[in-house]
């Protein structure tokens, strides 16, 4: 039975590089961390290649455990599920037959989404016109123009806690508004 202490011991030892702190590593963890990468990969052969990989990751990262941060286990954890996803993505990226792409979507919005995107404008234009002018303006640099709280506090020459009180309240009622 492994306990976190275990684990984070045989991590620093494997640090050190000693390969029989890496077998029982191995033997205490492997099957959780198979699991892990078998639930997001969905093909045995392809868990089993990952998990490998994994294990030549442990080995070289072991001196960067730190056990202040986090389990052993859960570090574990954090590298095969980031090594599976990337497995996931790369085939993603793969190229299929020419035969398959005949057709490209286009990637305009299509006229409903126009439709539905004008009425939700027009729902948000009326909700926002409810707001105080200033209230409204600072909504909209905010949200629309990316402004930060700073600017908009100096802007409106408010304190920037009053700025944020401002956008916090208006965004209550925004939603209250658009929930009616």
């Amino acid at each position: 039975m492994s306990t976190p202490h275990t684990l984070a011991r045989l991590l620093s030892r494997i640090a050190l590089r000693d390969r029989a702190a890496f077998d029982s590593l191995y033997d205490l963890t492997s099957a959780k961390l198979f699991g892990v990468v078998f639930r997001l990969l969905r093909e045995r052969t392809d868990a089993e290649d990952a998990l490998q990989d994994i294990y030549v990751k442990i080995w070289h990262r072991a001196d960067r455990y730190s056990v202040s941060e986090a389990s052993a286990m859960s570090w574990m954890i954090a590298i095969a599920r980031n090594h599976a996803i990337d497995r996931l993505r790369a085939r993603r990226r793969g190229h299929g037959p020419i035969d398959e792409a005949t057709e490209i979507a286009d990637a305009a919005p299509s006229p409903e989404a126009n439709a539905v995107a004008g009425s939700e404008r027009a729902r948000i234009d009326t909700c926002l016109d409810r707001l105080e002018a200033d209230r409204a303006q600072a909504v909209r640099g905010a949200y629309l123009d990316g402004r930060s709280y700073q600017e908009l506090a100096d802007r409106h020459e408010v304190p920037i806690n009053t700025m944020r009180t401002w956008l916090r309240r208006s965004l209550k009622k925004l939603r209250e508004c658009l929930e009616e």
